[in-house]
């Protein structure tokens, strides 16, 4: 399958590092406004997972500076989007329109309109599209859905997600909300959507917390109100600028077990109900390259992304929202309308 990457910030560098590891894919194009990038000169690049940047030998790569001149590439079978977000749906359309399958990044909308868009589009045009949730396919986050979803561990009783990390300087887009959704918004959605994936749409949010952009502070604590789940709290956000570390752990307590990860430490770790502890059995991938292999795989069959779907992805951008804003409700409860 032959892909191009619309972007070559971060998440473009990050994804064209795992591409090289998936059978059967070959970059065919990339498309940038900056020159220097389209060398493949990336080793300036920052973010806070997927490593450094590096060069990347681009000699026998299309190289675009306009979006609609690559769609019209017959040579692209799939686009890979890792523009700012508010380029994903205007993007996304058109590149289904186009007749070309779509990876976009996530959030895959900055507004459940465009999202519920870019899903008509989908099934209009018969190309797959998938949102790029990775967190989906993390191994501790894999893992844990796999085991919860087994029916060993009875059911979940609490669950705290928890992701934070300095205000972002690598990409000047990110802090404006306009082109972003914020902070909370664009970081959270992560952790958003893997409560959609374990427990469905809360029937209420409520959520306290503070937003300063201009000194590079946007913090949460959301909790989503389940009819059957105790609680479920997802907190975090930025933490000011450059120096606060980056990290993500959960905390999943159920009849027969505790789960706990941080993503500082090498593995999860589970806490039986008969005193117990041991590791977490996780499979043992790259989450973006399994991420990427498995669009691939869903573009070769023509198959839905069943483990990534799109409507779920869509739902998580309106849940997002709701959380920021309930925010403004001060920990006022706030019926979910998704």
């Amino acid at each position: 399958m032959r892909i191009a990457v619309l972007g070559l910030g971060f998440m473009g560098s990050t994804h064209l590092k795992a591409w090289r590891s998936v059978p059967g894919a070959t970059l065919a194009a990339v498309y940038s406004k900056d020159e220097q990038k389209l060398t493949g000169d990336l080793s300036g690049i920052q973010g806070n997972l997927g490593g450094p940047g590096e060069k990347f030998d681009f000699s026998n790569v299309r190289k675009y500076r306009e979006i609609a001149e690559l769609l019209r590439d017959r040579d692209v079978d799939a686009v890979d989007i890792c523009l700012p977000t508010d380029l994903h749906a205007p993007t996304t359309v058109e590149a289904l329109r186009a007749g070309k399958h779509v990876l976009v990044e996530k959030p895959m909308a900055l507004d459940g309109a465009s999202a519920d868009r870019m899903l008509v589009e989908a099934e209009q045009s018969g190309r797959i599209l998938m949102a790029a949730q990775v967190l989906r396919f993390f191994p501790a986050y894999s893992a844990l859905a796999g085991a919860l979803a087994s029916g060993k561990f009875g059911r979940v009783r609490s669950a705290l997600f928890r992701r934070r990390c300095a205000a972002p300087f690598w990409s000047k887009w990110l802090n404006e909300a306009e082109k972003s959704g914020g902070g909370v918004f664009d970081l959270l959605i992560h952790d958003v959507d893997f409560c959609v994936k374990l427990f469905g749409i809360p029937e209420a949010v409520s959520a306290t917390g503070y937003e300063a952009m201009a000194e590079g502070v946007d913090f949460i604590l959301a909790t989503l109100h389940y009819r059957d789940v105790p609680s479920v709290v997802i907190t975090g956000g930025w933490h000011h600028q450059k120096a606060f570390p980056f990290n993500m752990e959960y905390t999943v307590i159920s009849d027969g077990a505790t789960f706990d990860y941080n993503f500082q430490r090498e593995n999860a770790t589970v806490y039986t109900a008969e005193g117990e502890s041991h590791p977490l059995e996780m499979p043992e991938v790259d989450g973006f390259e399994a991420e990427l292999a498995y669009f691939a795989e869903c573009c070769r069959k023509g198959k839905s992304p069943e483990l990534c779907p799109p409507s779920e992805s869509a739902t998580a951008v309106k849940l997002a929202l709701q959380m920021v804003e309930a925010r403004k409700q001060n920990g006022e409860k706030v019926p979910c309308q998704v």
